[in-house]
């Protein structure tokens, strides 16, 4: 959240806008989690027959599937402020 989130707005958008926040970091805070357990998967150990071959490219895709999840939370948390700095400029517009 950038540091005038409550700049013009009333206390009950800054709760909203806050808890929305708060939320996407929680979100990203387990996904991070996930990237970093599928990471140190995929790069620990060595590969000594076929099954941890196979075991070690599942992990991958989980990986990517991981980071792709991350991009996607972290992309709708800013569009999420992007609405909301709209929505105050335009009560600000509207009261002046």
């Amino acid at each position: 959240m950038n540091a005038d989130a409550g700049a013009g707005a009333t206390p009950a958008d800054v709760d909203v806008e806050e808890s929305a926040g708060a939320e996407y970091d929680r979100m990203l805070e387990s996904v991070d989690a996930g990237i970093a357990e599928a990471r140190r998967k995929v790069e620990s150990g060595r590969v000594r027959d076929a099954e941890n071959e196979r075991v070690r490219i599942k992990w991958i895709r989980a990986l990517a599937y991981a980071v792709n999840v991350r991009r996607q939370v972290t992309a709708d948390r800013d569009l999420q402020e992007l609405r909301e700095r709209v929505e105050r400029l335009e009560r600000e517009d509207v009261d002046t």
